[in-house]
């Protein structure tokens, strides 16, 4: 709506000092003093960390702004459509260009749109300028006054009702991926579909500037942009340096789905099982020993065969062997000690046959959930594997276990895979980096958008306070 259109609409009479308080709505700014210049025609904002995205057609840009002079440590983050870039000319003769954005302007229960210009004003007493492009008609300027519209005051951005206010701003999301699978495109389409900015980073060409004050990740030669989030898919075959990133991306504040303690936790399949043993979750008797004299107790501590025994390290059923005779086991576990590789040695749940239930739990909800069969003669039921996939109802117990589990590593989005046992339900594995295609497919339900539910109610801009370095 133009100024003469809104003009049509409605009559305000309002006077206006040469400094007034306003509020900014959609940009979530609700108090600002603002110097009113009828010298200047554009109006202007304090702004920084300006940077543009969104397509070439339609291109937006984000920004932040510290609405209160002397308090750095308190940012908002903005975003809005670009309509015009201008060349402005300050009061001291100097141009420079600047985006310019359209957003509402209120004061005392009257609203219209004005346009303004993003620019550096920290060196200004206030924070935004009002030119006379802002000015209704209906508007009388009083040079000689300030303040004649209602006080607001800063003490909004200390209010608990402040988070609630905040209108919805476009995103900037990594995710760091190896792998152009479907996951991946899934995440970069849907965040793309709702106005954010996706970017997904290749995890092994990251590299860290680990410093106290400002610490950084770099990409191909460049710092990488301040994300608002950061969706790790990180592969086995990394993990140590895939966390290690993501680490960095904690340490610098970035919100990240799952953090980098929890996807360690979940590769290390004995630290995991430790975990969720202190939690009290369910799951197969587990026994591990490093030792080759120990093999006999190895397998007593677990029960009788048949037994399952699962490489550490193993992924997507790679590594895992079924020992249906106790000598079989015993041939197992001399074979992989000669490979110096770590293992364990479970119980073979045989009620399940050959069956397991996947939990994507995201947030604090199971979000779907399939049961996957195993190929015919095949005991593990991963969709890698050959194996089948259908939806499936589950029960109260086992949705109190997936969301158990995926607690007890911290993990925002987690796959929980368990057996339907005799006694209750037992959790195999909770998968940090859960592939989304199968769920997509076999629940029918927008999975990937829920994820981006989750980012968006935990990234919402509320005020930032910085730590200020001691």
């Amino acid at each position: 709506m133009s100024h003469r259109d809104f003009e049509k609409t409605t009559t305000p009479r309002l006077q206006f000092g040469w400094e007034e308080w306003l509020a900014l709505p959609e940009l979530g700014v609700p108090a600002i003093c603002a110097k009113v210049d009828t010298g200047a025609k554009t109006s202007a904002l304090h702004a920084f960390d300006i940077e543009t995205f969104g397509p070439a057609a339609r291109p937006k840009v984000r920004f932040t702004v510290h609405p209160i002079p002397g308090r750095e440590d308190l940012v908002i983050p903005c975003s809005a459509a670009i309509i015009d870039r201008r060349e402005i000319t300050s009061s001291n003769g100097e141009s420079e260009s600047r985006y310019v954005i359209e957003t509402m302007l209120e004061v005392a229960g009257h609203r219209w749109p004005i346009e303004i210009t993003l620019t550096n004003r920290a060196q200004m007493s206030s924070r935004m300028l009002l030119g006379r492009q802002a000015l209704l008609d209906h508007i009388t300027i009083v040079a000689t006054d300030r303040f004649l519209q209602p006080q607001l005051s800063y003490d909004v951005y200390h209010s608990a009702k402040m988070r609630e206010a905040q209108p919805a701003r476009a995103l900037r999301v990594a995710v760091l991926s190896r792998e152009d699978n479907y996951s991946t495109r899934r995440l970069v389409e849907e965040g793309e579909a709702r106005g954010h900015t996706v970017e997904v980073i290749d995890t092994a060409r990251c590299y860290m500037a680990i410093n106290a004050l400002a610490p950084e990740v770099h990409y191909d030669g460049k710092r990488l942009p301040r994300y608002d989030a950061v969706i790790p898919r990180i592969g086995a075959s990394i993990t140590p340096y895939g966390t290690a990133v993501v680490r960095q991306f904690e340490t610098i504040g970035t919100y990240c789905v799952n953090g980098s303690s929890g996807i360690t936790a979940s590769r290390d399949k004995l630290y995991a099982h430790q975990l969720m043993a202190k939690a009290r979750i369910g799951m197969p008797h587990t026994a591990f020993a490093a030792s080759p004299k120990d093999t006999g107790n190895l397998i007593g501590l677990v029960g009788t065969a048949p037994l399952i025994v699962k490489l550490l390290e193993s992924t997507q059923g790679k590594g895992v062997v079924l020992a249906e005779t106790k000598k079989a086991a015993e041939s197992v576990i001399s074979a992989f000690r000669g490979l110096k590789a770590n293992f364990l040695v479970q119980d073979f749940v045989k009620e399940a046959a050959g069956e397991d239930i996947r939990c994507l739990v995201i947030g604090n909800k199971v979000a779907a959930a399939m049961k996957r069969s195993g190929a015919e003669g095949e005991f593990r039921s991963n969709l890698h594997q050959g194996g089948t996939a259908k939806t499936v109802r589950i029960t109260k117990e086992e949705r109190e276990a997936a969301l158990k589990a995926a607690r007890a590593f911290g993990l925002n989005l987690a796959g929980v895979d368990l057996l339907r046992a005799e006694d209750g339900p037992k959790v195999l594995e909770v998968n940090s980096s859960p592939g989304l295609e199968g769920i997509e497919t076999t629940s029918g339900k927008n999975l990937v958008a829920r994820i981006y539910d989750e980012i968006e109610h935990k990234v919402r801009p509320t005020p930032v306070r910085k730590r200020k370095p001691r």
